[in-house]
């Protein structure tokens, strides 16, 4: 069987004051196109499907007409589960209608999911953390582990309070006990969670700028040393670039966002990831581009005329811009910059310390009038940088007000 495995939507998110709907409307087309095209059985969603506990209404309708298509109306199932940027409340909510079109929303830990059934599947098993699919034209069954992300209180809620142990021995004792009392090799066997999960002993993995940082109890990461050895293909979602962080013949995956959503992640091509699995045996599994959204740039440029003339040659851009220069830019400098691209999302001034730090003591005279006194706190603030015409202009009206 094929799995299609993505995560990180952040459905509704802004890029600063820019919208990214369209993008994300033109990266969700693209991901329908590869399920398509690739044939896939089943379709894993790993957590963060939107950006925040109450999205926008334009989010919401993109999210359940994107599974709609991605379920071909119920023909191919979908697991998705919650992360720590939605409201398992609202994942939960529509899921009597979304079983008709074989979408199972999961968005709570330790979910029990109802049993049921379409045309063209059945939930054949349901525990507490687990479900045990029968999909048509397929010989075997699909277990799946679920662990959607819980935060402190949802975790004493659903695990119990365990102060004595970590986190990461509870979730591998819950685990542990699924994978053995359901996972043989006579089925396709899976685990989806929403985690922060490391390889022990292995460099910590940093969280993209802007993420939610998740802290669990009294544990910063989970381990992967804590997934059963009975499961082939563990779907994660929570860190934004492709990664494997388990083995060739185990693969523990963070599939990516679809699109660029920080500046930490500037430059990455953004992931799917396609798994070929039977019973038994390990999976493989193929990371598929996807080309959709702006790309986003960090540029530094050292003259005015250097920078306008770039941004002209990227038009298609979002951009993090640092201008190094002797002095801060004008109004004018300011309004040719943005005249020139329609991207820019931050503009940093960059002035270059002109032997300041020898005068870091320099005494400031109280006496004088109010503008030279401006203009020695400013120079005391900004590495010895003049204040220049605009800003004494500025703070000359601010004081005639």
């Amino acid at each position: 069987m094929k799995i299609l495995h993505t995560a990180d939507w952040h459905l509704g998110k802004r890029l600063d004051r820019f919208s990214r709907l369209e993008e994300q409307i033109s990266v969700m087309e693209e991901i329908i196109a590869i399920a398509d095209e690739e044939q896939v059985d089943l379709v894993l969603v790993a957590g963060d499907l939107f950006d925040n506990f109450n999205p926008a209404v334009e989010a919401v309708e993109l999210f359940y007409k994107t599974l709609k298509r991605l379920s071909q109306n119920g023909k191919r199932p979908i697991v998705a589960i919650s992360g720590n940027h939605d409201s398992p409340n609202l994942i939960n909510a529509p899921d009597p209608l979304a079983r008709e079109c074989g979408i199972i929303l999961i968005g709570h830990p330790k979910a029990e999911i109802t049993l049921f059934q379409t045309e063209y599947f059945n939930i054949i098993n349901s525990k507490e953390g687990f479900i045990e699919l029968d999909i048509k034209n397929i010989d075997f069954p699909v277990r799946i582990l679920h662990t959607p992300y819980a935060n402190e209180v949802r975790l004493k809620e659903y695990f119990g309070e365990n102060k004595e142990e970590e986190i990461n021995k509870v979730l591998a004792q819950t685990w542990q006990e699924l994978a053995d009392q359901f996972c043989d090799d006579l089925g396709v066997n899976l685990l989806t969670a929403h985690l922060y999960m490391n390889k022990k002993g292995a460099e910590i993995l940093e969280e993209p700028e802007g993420e939610k940082p998740i802290k669990i109890g009294n544990a910063d990461l989970i381990y992967s040393d804590s997934i059963p050895d009975q499961i082939q293909y563990t779907a994660l979602g929570h860190l934004h670039s492709f990664q494997n962080i388990g083995t060739a013949e185990k693969p523990v995956v963070y599939s990516s966002s679809p699109l660029c959503y920080s500046f930490s992640e500037a430059g990455q091509t953004k992931y799917v990831s396609i798994i070929e699995a039977i019973p038994g045996k390990p999976v493989s599994y193929e990371k598929k581009a996807l080309k959709s959204g702006r790309a986003l740039i960090r540029k530094t440029f050292n003259s005015v005329e250097n920078t306008v003339q770039w941004l002209k040659e990227n038009p298609n851009t979002f951009i993090e811009l640092t201008l190094e220069s002797e002095t801060f830019l004008t109004a004018d400098e300011r309004r040719l910059i943005f005249q020139s691209h329609n991207g820019i999302v931050h503009l940093i001034p960059k002035v270059k310390n002109r032997e300041f730090e020898e005068q870091e003591n320099l005494e400031i005279n109280l006496n004088q009038n109010i503008e030279n006194l401006f203009k020695d706190y400013f120079k005391s603030k900004n590495g010895g940088q003049e204040a220049n015409e605009d800003l004494m202009k500025l703070f000359n009206e601010i004081l005639n007000a």
